[in-house]
């Protein structure tokens, strides 16, 4: 799987979970910093997209074949290499829009590869109480038996909110970030 912004809080749960679901995980992040941690954390690969074309190294990995799985929280500025990134009958993944969001665009275009799209929301998955404890379960279960470690990297007091969101836009952060009363 290809998993954009590897070094944030949910791509590093995802580089801890995807090799205990017995997945490759190729990460992307845009310092050599940020790609470590992704690496220090379980990615199988990493991409610095601020030095490399992810596209031209991602085929490389899978060699030439592409990935079963984009996810990608990133949004306008990785959805065309992430679509060319997929083999056939693959799946993205789209649930953020760091970078803006998708501009509207041809469902032809997916014809190619003969892929999937879908635009995941939280609250989607939130709207039931049954769905919410389950998603929570599976998510504690990890935490609990210590195959996800969670990594808080940036605390902010409420009044700071602010400031957290702009180091977020920046993406000066890494791990979670909360916010505290």
């Amino acid at each position: 799987i290809l998993f954009h912004a590897a070094a944030g809080g949910v791509g590093l749960i995802a580089c801890q979970w995807a090799p205990a679901l017995g997945l490759q995980l190729i990460g992307t992040a845009g310092s050599d910093a940020k790609c470590a941690l992704a690496t220090a954390h379980g990615a199988s690969h990493v991409i610095n997209y601020a030095k490399e074309d992810f596209q031209a190294r991602v085929m490389d990995i899978t060699g030439g074949r592409g990935v079963k799985v984009v996810y990608d929280s990133v949004g306008k500025d990785t959805w065309d290499k992430s679509l060319a990134c997929l083999r056939p009958f693959g799946l993205m993944a789209s649930f953020g829009n760091a970078s803006g969001p998708v501009p509207p665009f041809a469902p032809v275009s997916l014809a190619k590869a003969s892929l999937y799209v879908t635009r995941q929301t939280l609250f989607t998955h939130l709207s039931s109480r049954e769905a919410a404890q389950a998603m929570a379960d599976d998510l504690f279960e990890v935490v609990g038996n210590g195959t996800v470690k969670l990594r808080i990297d940036q605390r902010y007091p409420l009044e700071q909110v602010q400031q957290a969101h702009r180091d977020l836009e920046a993406r000066k952060t890494t791990g979670c970030t909360i916010l505290t009363l």
